[in-house]
């Protein structure tokens, strides 16, 4: 089950990052379904889970098409509602050396706790509950206590690191972050901490051990989508063997898999893409 949130993203390439006042020419646009929520539903029904998405998406020509997406991949969008506010939007620009994401949260702020409530039944029999910081903080909450109170493993992302960490870190039993989110996790002690590190795999802190977990070495296309495959992928791979190293040692494969196709959903790959890894 993934509760979070369903994004139109729109990706712009760029030698080098415009000063003020600057007009530069881009090399390249792309539009494609993205949201952190969507994007890991969408990873782990590629690797084969039932997969299960609460949000909301706006009564648009985006909404539309990210529902498709959605179905698409074989993810049940039952519990994804339609909402008057536009559909949530992303704008990211890609240069040689990293990645900004600007979010426009639209129909995704609409998301509340008594939506989310309407699937406790849902929540409770799934294995894994997947939740981001895309969403509002009672949505994210409410989703949290439920499979808490229901033993459902909880696999959190923070990202973007905002209020909803501190209504749901306490009840994690994974969290996934990026080395920046890392650095705000200073108060917080999950039970299973994973920080991503790009090309350079991952570490997975259990306790006190830390395991250091590399990645393939591959090209870069467009790396926008390769933390959502990641904690897809994890998640998938812990419900199966409850090994976070082993667990890990997929999701790098996945993260790398992702970063060879341009977009978020689009990258994010099958196991036949991760095996070849």
């Amino acid at each position: 089950m993934v509760v979070g949130s369903l994004n139109y993203d729109i990706t712009v390439w760029v030698p080098r990052r415009p000063q003020a006042d600057e007009t530069v020419h881009g090399n390249g646009c792309e539009e494609n379904a993205g949201g952190k929520g969507a994007n890991q539903a969408v990873a782990a029904a590629r690797l084969e889970a039932t997969v299960s998405m609460i949000g909301c998406v706006g009564r648009d020509n985006r909404g539309d098409y990210l529902l498709a997406q959605l179905d698409a991949a074989g993810v049940d969008r039952t519990q994804v509602s339609r909402s008057d506010t536009a559909t949530g939007t992303a704008v990211i620009t890609i240069d040689p050396d990293d990645v900004s994401i600007i979010v426009i949260s639209g129909a995704n702020a609409e998301l509340d706790a008594k939506q989310v409530e309407r699937a406790a039944e849902e929540i409770a029999a799934a294995d894994v509950l997947l939740l981001q910081g895309e969403v509002g903080v009672e949505a994210a909450r409410a989703a949290a206590v439920l499979a808490a109170a229901s033993n459902t493993k909880i696999v959190f992302n923070p990202a973007p690191f905002n209020d909803v960490a501190a209504a749901v870190l306490p009840l994690a039993d994974v969290v996934i972050v990026n080395r920046q989110e890392a650095k705000e996790m200073e108060d917080f002690s999950p039970p299973v901490l994973v920080t991503t590190l790009g090309a350079g795999g991952c570490e997975v802190r259990v306790g006190q051990e830390i395991t250091k977990v590399a990645a393939p070495t591959v090209e870069v296309v467009d790396p926008t989508g390769a933390g959502d495959a990641f904690v897809g992928a994890f998640s998938v791979a812990f419900v199966e063997t409850d090994d976070p190293v082993a667990a890990a040692l997929i999701a790098v494969r996945a993260g790398a898999a992702a970063v060879g196709t341009v977009g978020a959903q689009p990258s994010m790959p099958r196991w036949a893409e991760i095996d070849n890894l």
